[in-house]
């Protein structure tokens, strides 16, 4: 089993003009309050699938865990290398860390880790542009498609990892009812031995 330290980073304004243009590295946009946000510029490079599929970024959480995505993301994302924000390893820790303190599985829905600023199903600043934000679908054996499912998987998130902000549940904008959206908002992480800037 590999670990995020065996992926190349690279600085994704040095990519070719499609995932460039794809990933915005280091552009501003705004969040759902209109508050402006940069987009992360620091990626791993993820070779394959089996790579993937073979490299934790935690405990218990791969890599391939957060790039499972549709074809709404852009074409030229969707092809290897594939590219993952440096933050992501961040998530995954707190996810861990969740994940020992529930002693269950957790599972991220499709398109429910990383999506590019480009996905056509991304509402504009959505955390999961950063790489910091997960949807939980099933925590165990428990599907989080209820209220009260999804209402007691996030107190357990937000007690034992603080820097947790879980959606609200409903049906409307900014809502969800059929998973639990955990985030850590608009964080970015430079690894030590990313390339400079």
């Amino acid at each position: 089993m590999n670990d995020a330290a065996s992926l190349p980073i690279v600085d994704a304004r040095q990519l070719d003009e499609a995932r460039r243009t794809a990933l915005r590295p280091g552009e501003l946009v705004r969040d759902e309050g209109g508050r402006l946000r940069r987009l992360p510029c620091f990626f791993y490079e993820i070779a394959s699938w089996p790579l993937a599929r073979e490299t934790e970024l935690a405990p218990n959480f791969g890599v391939w865990e957060f790039i499972d995505v549709d074809l709404h993301e852009a074409p030229a994302l969707r092809a290897y290398p594939r590219y993952l924000p440096c933050t992501t390893l961040l998530l995954a820790a707190a996810l861990s860390a969740l994940r020992q303190q529930m002693k269950q599985s957790l599972w991220i829905s499709a398109n429910g880790g990383y999506r590019s600023p480009s996905h056509a199903r991304t509402r504009p600043g959505s955390p999961h542009s950063w790489g910091t934000a997960a949807n939980i679908y099933r925590a165990g054996d428990d599907a989080l498609d209820t209220p009260a499912a999804i209402e007691r998987v996030a107190a357990v998130a937000t007690r034992a990892v603080p820097a947790f902000w879980a959606r609200p549940v409903g049906d409307s904008l900014g809502t969800a009812d059929d998973h639990l959206h955990l985030d850590l908002g608009y964080s970015t992480y430079v690894p030590r031995h990313a390339p400079g800037e």
